[in-house]
Formats: structure tokens, C-alpha cells, sequence
């Protein structure tokens, strides 16, 4: 049920009848399902709707390739609304889970919290309550989470304001993990299995560092896009001669 719900074609029919804040209101209820589930599957330790896949991996392209009020978007724009829409799903549902539960996640067996207990192997420091790790999970998923849809949906409705989110969430992603790396450099990486190719090289540095790299490039993709509005806006604005004494 939950599948056929969030389905591609229930997407594009949102897309195309709803308005703006119906689709807002849609991806929001789609968070609250998730989290429903995966609160349930504690009893029976199984999710049938996280076993399924929680988004069908074409939703965002399929969304994405409809035809906007600014006509159809480029390819390249396309892969980062696919960002922001995973970037959605991962801040708002599976960061929100441990913003919520991460004083019973150590001896929760529900699927989410199974999530976190594995990656914990990476960074204990999920585990143990961590105060900067539960205030910057918190800060990520109540913010960075739903601003991500936001954009998405800012972007499918040509909104203006939508480079200036996309500037606000990458920045905010950026300083985020800047953060994460460098107060466990400053501890000596004693929360990590240092040097092991998959609970450090993998878990803690490779699944952390794409929310670097990746919003560098949304940044400097903004700064180009404003840049150049305020170029043209500069240029259409009247030029008055000084007159000489």
C-alpha cells in the first residue's frame, strides 16, 4: 500500500493537479509513513515497507523529467534535484530517527535503529549520545531535511527563491560535516576504527565526504546563477550621468 502510495504515478499525477503547497504537504506525509513503519517493524522486526525500498529509485528522476513552468530542466539539473531528494529522505527520515530515538537506539532492534547501530561501527559516537553528533543530527534533520523537498519543489515550480535555498541547504550540509571530521580529528579518532577499509574508509570517510564535495559544487553552481542575476539586474538598472559643476 505504502509502495503504490509514493509510486511514479502517483507523483506525476501529484505533480501535474496539486499545487505547491498540496506537494509539500505530500512529501511530508510521505516522512511521517516511513517513520511510522520503521517504529512498528520494532516488534516484528521486519518493515514491509522499508523491505520494499522506501522511495522507488526513479521517483526523483521521473519527477524531475515533467516539463516545468520554466520549461524542461537540463540534465544537470535533474541529478541535483536527485540530490536534494535523497538528501530529503536521509535528513528528515533516517537522521530523524536517531534526532528522536538516540537514547534507545542501543538496545532498539528496529530497522532504523539496526541502521544506526551498524554504522556506529564507523562512529561510536552514535551510540554513546554524543552531544555535538545529537545537536548537529537534530539541526540536519528539523532543517537540512525538510529544505531539501523544498528545493525540489521550488525548482519544479521555477520559483525565484530557489537558488538562494539551494545556496542556504549546501552551505548549511557543508559546515555540517566540516564539523563532523574535524571534532573527531581534534579527539584523535578514538571513536573509529582507524585505518579499517570499510568501518573508517568506508562508513566514516567516504559516506560523509560526498556532503562536502557535493555541496561545494551546489555552492559555487549558486554563486554562478545569482552572480549572473545581479549582473543582468545591474545592467537593466538606469544610468544616471553625474552632472558637472
Amino acid at each position: 500500500m505504502y509502495f503504490s502510495l509514493i509510486g511514479p504515478h502517483w507523483l506525476q499525477w501529484a505533480f501535474v493537479d496539486k499545487t505547491e503547497a498540496a506537494l509539500s504537504k505530500d512529501c511530508v506525509l510521505i516522512f511521517l509513513f516511513v517513520l511510522k513503519d520503521a517504529k512498528g517493524s520494532s516488534r516484528s522486526h521486519k518493515s514491509p515497507f522499508l523491505a520494499q525500498g522506501p522511495v522507488h529509485p526513479k521517483l526523483p528522476w521521473v519527477l524531475t523529467g515533467q516539463k516545468v513552468a520554466g520549461g524542461r530542466l537540463s540534465g544537470w539539473r535533474r541529478l541535483a534535484l536527485c540530490w536534494f531528494t535523497v538528501c530529503g529522505f536521509i535528513h528528515g527520515v533516517i537522521e530523524g530517527w536517531f534526532a528522536l530515538y538516540y537514547t534507545i537506539i542501543p538496545g532498539d532492534q528496529s530497522f532504523l535503529s539496526q541502521l544506526w547501530k551498524e554504522y556506529s561501527k564507523g562512529d561510536s559516537r552514535y551510540v554513546i549520545a554524543d552531544n555535538f553528533t545529537v545537536c548537529m543530527e537534530t539541526v540536519t534533520a528539523c532543517l537540512w531535511g525538510p529544505f531539501s523537498l523544498w528545493i525540489v519543489v521550488a525548482f519544479l515550480f521555477n520559483r525565484p527563491y530557489r537558488f538562494v535555498l539551494q545556496l542556504i541547504v549546501s552551505l548549511g550540509q557543508l559546515y555540517g560535516a566540516v564539523l563532523y571530521f574535524y571534532t573527531e580529528h581534534r579527539d584523535g579518532y578514538i571513536h573509529s576504527e582507524y585505518g579499517h577499509p570499510i568501518y573508517f574508509w568506508f562508513y566514516f570517510m567516504f559516506m560523509n565526504v560526498l556532503w562536502i564535495v557535493i555541496p561545494f559544487v551546489l555552492i559555487l553552481d549558486s554563486w554562478c546563477q545569482l552572480s549572473s542575476t545581479q549582473d543582468l539586474s545591474d545592467k537593466s538598472l538606469p544610468k544616471y550621468k553625474s552632472k558637472s559643476k
